[in-house]
């Protein structure tokens, strides 16, 4: 099972945050995420069994997650619960989904020195995460000290084997100093590869960076341009001289994602099926923009839900995203 997913696409053309549609959900975990009930799919386009959407367009996609007061996930919302804005403007949903599919997942791993008395417990959380995902997701594994690289055999740009992700993390051990920056910026050209429309990065780091030939600026550009979604946990001690949990929490809140700065080590075992639940449980909604000028400029974006069910509903998706300046190339399906 080393190899890539059979490769289902269709044709598209839009933003980067847009990109393909035709697998737009993830069952990320089968051991900590089977949901009482089959999630409900209400859509403005039919979703078919093949996971392919019966659209052409522009559309952009989000990706929510909705909890109540109680902090649990909210099942059967329907499409006209929620409302979209972009740059103040309301948008008219085109697409609704409230479905598991596949998904592309990135593991991107601290191994800086700086890393060393955290490592075990941060490989027991990857491995844990491989194990318990899903059959049909693809997984690759980025990992970094003051240089960055894929971790996988090269001629294995993913695999659903737990195994080679197990060999991947432990390639190396924890030496040298941190470029935390380079290592998100690989793993996001990388999730360019993935079969998967759904595209996430779990990013494990004590969030410093001393080393990259990036800056953060150029990191944050990038991660508004794509349509990933990132996690990242912040594994930090008070002596850790590159204590930075500010650029960890700032990068998943831009992208839809959750940051994590647990106080323990041992707590990203359950960070991490924390994150594979959060994601079963996301509800996708895609729009025209009514803007439909590609000009490069960043658009922000206003999620609202209500439901006459549900009182005091809290939703969270990516705050914007950066209007490609020329379409994306259409792929055959």
């Amino acid at each position: 099972m080393g190899g890539r997913a059979a490769k289902r696409r269709f044709r598209t053309t839009g933003t980067p945050l847009a990109a393909p549609l035709a697998q737009i959900l993830l069952m990320l975990f089968s051991t900590c995420a089977r949901l009482t009930g089959a999630p409900q799919q209400q859509a403005g386009d039919r979703l078919d069994a093949g996971f392919k959407i019966s659209v052409d367009v522009n559309l952009v996609v989000l990706h929510a997650t909705v909890r109540d007061k109680k902090g649990g996930f909210v099942s059967g919302l329907r499409s006209e619960d929620f409302q979209v804005y972009e740059d103040r403007i309301p948008q008219k949903t085109r697409f609704f989904s409230h479905e598991d599919v596949p998904v592309t997942v990135g593991l991107v791993v601290d191994h800086s020195g700086s890393m060393r008395s955290k490592f075990t417990d941060v490989v027991k959380a990857a491995l844990d995460f491989a194990r318990s995902s899903n059959p049909r997701d693809e997984m690759f594994v980025v990992s970094f000290n003051e240089h960055a690289w894929l971790s996988l055999p090269a001629a294995v740009p993913f695999t659903s084997n737990p195994l080679m992700v197990e060999a991947a993390l432990n390639r190396n051990v924890p030496t040298g100093r941190t470029a935390l920056y380079d290592a998100i910026a690989l793993a996001l050209r990388h999730l360019k590869q993935a079969d998967f429309d759904k595209r996430v990065l779990i990013v494990i780091s004590d969030g410093g960076d001393n080393a990259s030939h990036y800056k953060w600026p150029e990191v944050r550009a990038l991660a508004q341009a794509s349509n990933a979604i990132i996690y990242t946990v912040g594994l930090f001690e008070e002596e850790d001289p590159d204590w930075n949990p500010h650029v960890l929490k700032r990068l998943a809140a831009e992208t839809g994602g959750e940051g994590f700065l647990p106080r323990e080590n041992s707590a990203v075992v359950r960070i991490c099926h924390q994150i594979a639940r959060d994601i079963r449980n996301q509800y996708t909604i895609g729009y025209v923009p009514v803007n439909r000028r590609r000009d490069g400029t960043y658009r922000t974006i206003r999620l609202a839900v209500t439901s006459p069910v549900h009182a005091r509903l809290s939703v969270r998706t990516r705050a914007g995203y950066i209007a490609a300046a020329q379409p994306i190339p259409q792929v055959a399906p």
